[in-house]
Parts: structure tokens; C-alpha cells; sequence
């Protein structure tokens, strides 16, 4: 069977485990409520991002022995995350799980043994915060399959045609399930939502993919790819610190967030523009990696991000002077 035949084949088997699941989910009442954090109004299936971790699974049939300490890391994460969709809980149960999901990837990347303890420890930070960012950003529609398309298919054009650093299907799969929860979530009205499972479960494949490739380069460049996640996420908790807010608790402060509740901007048209742009400083990235040194290509990328983000409180002043 040629290599199309058998991704056409693997989009066939993610398309039906999504149908299969969205009924059982309703079935099951696993529904997401609206709350004041919500940008939506309607009752929705929750957890249909589970594909992420059906994606690692059919990955794991045909390549069991070289990935099991990521398949379980994955399966860690993913387990937590969708017991935390059907009921919330606690902080540390959470944080618990993503520590042992990241301690499993740096044990298969041997990262105890080439990288000393404090990088190490920025490693956890970076991981971590990288799984919470995909979360926190996961609050309209199309935003995590879209945003999950412009990293991924970025990656795996470095991988084939720059620098090999993984096996194609490794980012195959999950490319094709990002696809498939797309045709369901990609929607006025979105059909099933990620949750927490799905958000987690993607974020925790393409930081483990980033970390692949920065071993491989020995460049950290390459975590620009997350620059149009980051940006939003740094500067929102930022501003929720300097009103001491508790930045752990549920709120609509994200630009996003702000042009889809105050601006009522089309939550599609929102998506499509932050995965235009981190498309577009990809490319810019695989361009420029080898030309300029980190900090011009970070100004060059981060600068025009923070002055976007600015827009925000342009956006509330002109709402609160009315």
C-alpha cells in the first residue's frame, strides 16, 4: 500500500473514533457547560480532542518498541486531563501528572545525562507552561486544531527536507488527527470541543517534537514556533499579576478572548489569524535560523507580537469611553 493510500486510510479510522466517541459523549452527558470564562453560550461535547491520544495509540501498533516511554507520558497527561473534563481536579493531581509525563520524555532524550540541573529545570518550566499554554488557549473554535496545523506542518517540512530529526509518520498522526478534530470543531457551531484531553494531549506531542529538534540542532530557536502562544500567554498573566488577580483562576482576558467576546469577531476568522501567523514566523524562522543569531530573529519575531497584543487595551479603552 503507498505511503497516501495508508494516511488516506489512517484519516478514515480518526474520522470514525471521532464519530464513535462524540456519540458516546453524548450519551454520557460528557457536555461543556458554559461559564463566565466560556466564549461560547450552548452545551457542547467536551473531550473530542481524545483523537490526539487515539493518534499516539495507532502510532504506537506500528512502532511499539521505539516510543513507549512517550505513549505513556501521553497516556499520563491524557489521562488526567480527561478525568479533569468529566470533573475538576485539584491543582496538584494535574501538575503531578505533567511532571511525570515530562520526566518520562527527558529520560528518552537523555536529558539527565547531557544537560546539567538548572537546565533541566528550565526544561520543566518550559514543558509545563507549554501543556498549561495550549490549555489556556484552548477557548474557541478551530483555535487548537488550526494553531496545532501551523506548528506540525512546519516541522515536518524541517524534518523531510531540512534536518531529519524524527521519523515522518511521528508527526504524520498527529497532523491527520488535527485535521480530523478540525472537521468537527471548525464550526460556527462547533459539533464537540477539545477539553482538556485534547489541548494537553497536542500540546504535550509538539513540545516533545520541539525537543527533538532542539537536541538535534542544538539550537532553541525552534521554540519560536510557539511565539504567537506564548505572547498571548506571558503578557495576559503578566497583566492579571499587576492587578493581583490569582492567575490560576478561569478568565476572559486573553486578546483572543477579547475580540471574541468584546469585539464579536468570528471565532473562525480569530483562529485562522493566529495560525496565519505562526505559519507565517515559521517560515520566517526556517528562513532566517541560520543568518541571524537568536536575539535579532526573537526581536524580529516577538517585538510586532507584543505590539499586536497591544492592541487589547486599545480595544478596552475604546469600549470603556463610550
Amino acid at each position: 500500500m503507498s505511503k497516501i493510500l495508508q494516511l488516506l486510510l489512517i484519516s478514515l479510522i480518526f474520522f470514525i473514533i471521532e464519530l464513535i466517541f462524540i456519540k458516546v459523549a453524548q450519551k454520557f452527558n460528557i457536555l461543556d457547560n458554559p461559564n463566565h470564562r466560556s466564549s461560547h453560550t450552548n452545551e457542547i461535547v467536551r473531550g473530542g480532542g481524545i483523537i490526539f491520544w487515539f493518534a499516539g495509540l495507532f502510532f504506537m501498533a506500528k512502532y511499539c518498541c521505539e516510543f513507549q516511554l512517550f505513549f505513556t507520558g501521553l497516556t499520563i497527561v491524557a489521562i488526567v486531563s480527561f478525568i479533569d473534563d468529566l470533573r475538576s481536579l485539584s491543582w496538584w493531581s494535574r501538575l503531578f501528572g505533567h511532571l511525570t509525563g515530562a520526566t518520562l520524555v527527558f529520560y528518552s532524550q537523555n536529558f539527565f545525562q547531557l544537560l546539567p540541573w538548572y537546565f533541566i529545570v528550565v526544561g520543566y518550566i518550559l514543558f509545563i507552561g507549554t501543556l498549561n499554554t495550549f490549555n489556556f488557549m484552548d477557548g474557541i473554535n478551530g483555535i487548537t486544531g488550526l494553531y496545532s496545523l501551523s506548528v506540525l506542518a512546519p516541522l515536518q517540512w524541517i524534518n523531510m527536507n531540512v534536518v531529519s530529526f524524527i521519523g515522518p509518520d511521528f508527526i504524520w498522526y498527529p497532523l491527520i488527527a488535527s485535521v480530523v478534530f478540525l472537521l468537527f470543531n471548525f464550526r460556527k457551531h462547533a459539533i464537540c470541543f477539545a477539553g482538556d484531553v485534547g489541548s494537553i494531549t497536542i500540546g504535550f506531542w509538539i513540545i516533545t517534537l520541539l525537543i527533538m529538534l532542539i537536541i538535534k540542532t542544538n539550537n532553541i530557536v525552534w521554540l519560536l514556533f510557539l511565539a504567537v502562544y506564548g505572547t498571548d500567554s506571558i503578557l495576559t498573566i503578566f497583566q492579571r499579576l499587576w492587578l493581583r488577580q490569582n492567575i490560576f483562576e478561569a478568565h476572559r482576558m486573553h486578546l483572543y478572548q477579547v475580540l471574541a467576546n468584546e469585539c464579536r469577531l468570528d471565532h473562525r476568522i480569530i483562529s485562522f489569524i493566529y495560525a496565519l501567523l505562526q505559519a507565517i514566523i515559521a517560515m520566517i524562522i526556517i528562513v532566517l535560523y541560520t543568518k541571524l543569531n537568536l536575539i535579532c530573529l526573537s526581536a524580529i519575531i516577538l517585538l510586532p507580537l507584543v505590539a499586536v497584543y497591544l492592541l487589547k487595551f486599545w480595544i478596552q479603552y475604546l469600549k470603556e469611553s463610550r
